[in-house]
């Protein structure tokens, strides 16, 4: 039973990647531009590969291969009068959706050649949607760079990690004391002590949660780049051939004819150790700088979610009743609005819009906390 359920993911499979083949193809046959042509032929060729990947895997397993001349191309599929970028985005979707297949099979298939070819599969495939991607957002070849290497999205590095540790930090930690400190302040009616005491156990404990959370997801991210670099290094060395004309295509979206492309590749591949650094960067977009430090972002973290947590507790330190309450408020309200305001370093919004978002959520919250504790103080 588990051979056959093996064996039926691997002829559907077959039949996408054949499918798509005969697609791409049928579109390059149309296509007037050489250098979009050549793309389409290589991504075509490329789904062809695959195809003979599970033919030779069902063979493995005593399977009969299906005749591909009764597979189509899915322009036959469709209306015929759907635009040619229209279809590139059709098809862009499509190998998003394999690669979500692949990805699920990889959650149950045993290890073993098959589970390989599909990890192998899933990544080239995201590497399709790519292209397809870049090829539909500019007619330019050269200007389909950006969309490639995803300069257009926020890469944070170990340089700019931090600050986002720091940002996120503070905001966690002022957000969850404030609405502590509101709780408090309300079921004792502004009691300076009880919550300055409160709100400094908060603190310490949020900082402690945030440090070591930032520490563990940084962690988890450098070992994933490891086991990236590990896994690109072994397709590199298993398959060398189909890694240089991924490689290769990758230049040719960047404007280099096919035979500039493929003499870089092969210089590039004179030298192992650069051929690898540079697959990592072009396909994964990793570098030697993107991992994140650990100890870096524990201390940025923690230490960023103590300075916003100790805010709202300040005032209870020289004033007690609701006069420490609405002091509390007001500079806890204008913390709120600053670090909301310094989001936009990582997150790119209006910085304004970004500030007043948080002063909102951070009133409300501090309203409700504050009835919630008079209400359980009169009850």
């Amino acid at each position: 039973m588990a051979e056959q359920r093996v064996i039926d993911a691997m002829l559907r499979n077959w039949r996408d990647e054949v499918e798509g083949a005969f697609t791409y193809r049928e579109l390059a046959a149309s296509e007037p531009n050489d250098h979009r042509k050549s793309i389409l032929i290589r991504l075509a060729e490329a789904e062809e590969r695959h195809a003979a990947k599970w033919e030779e895997h069902l063979q493995a397993l005593g399977a009969e291969i299906p005749d591909r001349s009764q597979v189509h191309s899915k322009l036959h599929s469709a209306s015929r009068s759907m635009s040619r970028d229209a279809w590139l985005k059709k098809l862009e979707a499509d190998e998003q959706q394999d690669v979500g297949k692949y990805r699920d099979l990889l959650s149950w298939l045993p290890q073993g050649d098959v589970r390989q070819s599909v990890a192998m599969m899933a990544q080239e495939e995201a590497g399709h949607a790519e292209s397809l991607s870049s090829l539909v957002s500019a007619r330019d070849p050269g200007s389909a760079l950006n969309r490639l290497l995803g300069r257009e999205r926020w890469h944070v590095t170990s340089s700019s990690g931090w600050i986002g540790d720091a940002i996120y930090g503070a905001n966690d930690g002022l957000g969850a004391i404030f609405g502590i400190v509101s709780g408090v302040a309300g079921y004792t009616n502004g009691s300076g002590h009880l919550v300055a005491i409160s709100g400094l156990a908060g603190m310490i404990a949020s900082a402690l949660s945030m440090g070591s959370g930032a520490y563990l997801a940084a962690k988890s991210e450098g070992e994933v780049h490891q086991a990236e670099i590990a896994r690109e290094k072994r397709e590199l060395e298993e398959s060398p051939d189909e890694e240089r004309e991924e490689l290769a295509l990758f230049y040719q979206l960047k404007g280099l004819s096919e035979q500039e492309s493929h003499d870089l590749v092969a210089r590039l591949a004179e030298k192992p150790d650069v051929m690898l650094q540079t697959m990592v960067q072009e396909e994964l977009g990793l570098t030697a700088d993107s991992a994140p430090n650990p100890l870096v972002s524990a201390v940025s973290s923690s230490a960023a979610t103590a300075v916003g947590a100790i805010i709202p507790v300040i005032p209870f330190f020289f004033m007690h009743g609701l006069a420490a309450v609405l002091v509390a408020a007001i500079i806890s309200l204008i913390a709120h609005f600053v670090v909301g305001a310094l989001k936009t370093l990582v997150t790119a919004r209006n910085w304004i819009a970004s500030g007043l978002e948080m002063t909102v959520v951070g009133a409300i919250e501090g309203l409700i906390t504050f009835g919630l504790g008079r209400l359980l103080a009169g009850a």
